[in-house]
């Protein structure tokens, strides 16, 4: 996969995470986060543990699938895990840890020819859809670090690669919850940071889904209840999909409560 615009958008992503976490102190890597039992080091401490398996399984990919069918523990487990153990390194000793990993996940990104099906925890993926996913996982950890310290980012154009994976992962959703995938097609219609139109699906599907796409790919990622987002659904396939959205491999995830009250 020679440079393109996704790996240049992947070290934009990581470099604005990195910027906001470089320095801050050891206490600020302390603060909780809002994904329950989870500081701030244990959010970059999980994005290093997923590019190490993400360079595996472009490196390796026999090797990953191997380590997948051997597991012992169920994913969710392996996960806190990994999280849990770079999270009790030092803070300059786990952020080099993370930009290690990263930049050795590049250059496998790289040089991996992009027709290579690459195994993961969820469905296979090709070379630049893995890239795709990096993006999405730093900025979702990411979000969760900018709550914690109560800061705001401004949203850009890297937002279309989450909203990307959030549409093409509909079926997988549906999928990972043993319910059947639906066979209609829906539109879906979001507003980007600078006002441009971005568009997935037949403009004549009846079911759509609209809104900024800030709030749906902050629904995607499951770090804000759809009760506190500007995210419209129109058809049963959209109104049964949104509840349900999930961009990210493994079990379905908890989500996070309404903020709003009524």
């Amino acid at each position: 996969m020679p440079d393109n615009p996704v790996l240049a958008d992947l070290r934009a992503e990581s470099a604005e995470l990195d910027a906001l976490v470089a320095g801050l102190d050891a206490e600020q890597w302390a603060v909780p986060t809002p994904a329950e039992g989870w500081t701030i080091a244990h959010q970059i401490a999980h994005l290093a543990w997923t590019d190490a398996k993400a360079h595996r399984a472009v490196t390796d990919p026999g090797g990953f699938r191997e380590e997948l069918r051997t597991a012992e523990v169920p994913l969710g487990e392996a996960v806190d895990e990994g999280a849990a153990e770079g999270a009790r390194l030092a803070p300059q000793e786990l952020l080099e840890r993370w930009r290690a990993g990263r930049a050795d996940l590049e250059r496998a990104l790289v040089a991996a020819p992009e027709d290579l099906r690459v195994p993961w925890f969820g469905p296979p993926m090709k070379v630049p859809s893995m890239a795709t996913a990096r993006i999405m996982e730093t900025w979702a950890h990411g979000q969760d670090v900018v709550d914690a310290l109560g800061l705001h980012r401004e949203p850009t154009a890297r937002l279309r690669h989450v909203a990307h994976l959030g549409v093409r992962t509909l079926g997988f959703a549906f999928a990972l919850r043993g319910l059947p995938v639906p066979a209609e097609p829906v539109r879906v219609e979001l507003t980007a940071p600078d006002g441009e139109l971005w568009t997935w699906g037949p403009p004549e599907a009846p079911d759509r889904v609209t809104g900024p796409a800030l709030d749906f790919c902050l629904l995607v990622t499951q770090r804000r209840h759809r009760d506190d987002l500007s995210v419209t659904a129109t058809g049963r396939t959209a109104e049964r999909w949104l509840p349900i959205a999930q961009a990210f491999a493994g079990d379905p995830g908890p989500g996070r409560q309404p903020s709003r009250t009524s």
